[in-house]
């Protein structure tokens, strides 16, 4: 099992983003069908709820319209469209309050899991869902033991909900012999709508659930083997031997430069052997002395060595040379902390040139 972890064929690294990015453009994502199922069948329930006396009002008006004898229509091709025409409207009409509120929530459901994600790739024909060997296979899979399992329990519980509610109910059918057939619709109403409220808080229990679970497979799907990871690197950040080669020459450039500029120094400070920083002013363009360069070991022998080359003088300072190497980078001025024992060394170097601060 280490064996197989350390080649990277088990996977065993969580996803990055690029890859968790790169399964949401293809449209995977950790999403539960049972939330937007429990939203739209509750919503649905209580519109309806709300909405009732709104339906029946124009149920009425359809039902009063429909069976009113005054004549006898003549039931043209015209007459035909009108009729249609119009329980259609009325048809739209019913529906409308009932359905905005059912997509509306469908869309919350859908958005609150996975905010807003449009995938054209999810679109996309694939031709090996029409393989039956693999479609047989996806049968005995473990998501679809436990969507399976899901669905038994959810229509046991909801069932066994059902029936024990209406067996309560029961007991109170025989009162409902002297009624008029509007309250037995009432009352029938009230039981069913009770019911569902019972079956929906149950499918809300199972919707979370479900969606803790989706969440947890889809994460464990998306996990990465160790060679996934380092491959993904090397293509977001670039392979790491060639990054190390770029800032290798990077530094190399960056020395010879330093280098070029240690003929125009004034004076290089020394440690004797260890240290050397190369220092430069002058009064027209600078506001306190620069660093030109500096190094250790074998760059600070040869900054020694193309200061003597080019008659730039080395004196040995081994605190100076030390404080200077460790607190001024190259191209920088020295703080002021430093200004006094750089001025006295600058005025030392340009009394042996017989120049003058």
């Amino acid at each position: 099992m280490a064996e197989d972890s350390e080649s990277g064929g088990e996977k065993t690294e969580d996803a990055s983003s690029r890859k968790l990015l790169k399964s949401r453009e293809e449209g995977q994502v950790a999403k539960s069908i049972e939330i937007p199922s429990v939203f739209v069948l509750l919503t649905g329930v209580i519109a309806l709820y709300f909405s009732a006396s709104y339906i029946y009002n124009n149920l009425v008006v359809v039902f009063q319209h429909n069976f009113k004898f005054d004549k006898i229509p003549v039931l043209t091709h015209l007459e035909i469209i009108n009729l249609l025409a119009y329980h259609t409207q009325k048809i739209i009409i019913l529906c409308i309050p009932v359905m905005s509120v059912i997509v509306l929530f469908a869309l919350i459901s859908n958005f609150a899991q996975v905010g807003f994600s449009v995938s054209w790739q999810s679109l996309e024909p694939k031709f090996s869902r029409l393989d039956p060997i693999n479609g047989f296979k996806q049968k005995f899979t473990s998501r679809a033991i436990v969507e399976f399992l899901k669905t038994l329990i959810k229509v046991s519980v909801i069932s066994m909900v059902a029936y024990h509610s209406i067996k309560t109910e029961l007991s109170q059918t025989p009162f409902l012999y002297d009624t008029s057939v509007g309250y037995i619709l009432l009352y029938m109403l009230k039981v069913s709508f009770w019911i569902f409220v019972k079956v929906c808080l149950i499918m809300f229990v199972v919707a979370v659930l479900d969606y803790a679970y989706q969440k947890w497979k889809f994460l464990e799907d998306q996990k990465m083997t160790k060679k996934e990871v380092k491959d993904e690197m090397k293509q977001t950040e670039g392979d790491p031997l060639v990054k190390s080669r770029i800032r290798q020459l990077q530094h190399q450039a960056a020395r010879k430069r330093m280098m070029a500029d240690v003929p125009h120094a004034d004076v290089v400070v020394t440690n004797p052997t260890r240290l050397a920083v190369a220092l430069k002013y002058d009064g027209k363009t600078m506001d306190a002395p620069k660093v030109l360069a500096k190094g250790a070991g074998p760059v600070a022998e040869n900054i020694r060595r193309i200061a003597r080359e080019n008659n730039v003088p080395l004196v040995e300072d081994k605190q100076l040379a030390r404080n200077l190497y460790k607190s001024v980078d190259i191209g920088s001025e020295v703080p002021t902390e430093l200004y006094q024992a750089v001025a006295e060394l600058l005025a030392y170097v340009y009394k042996l040139k017989g120049k003058k601060l």
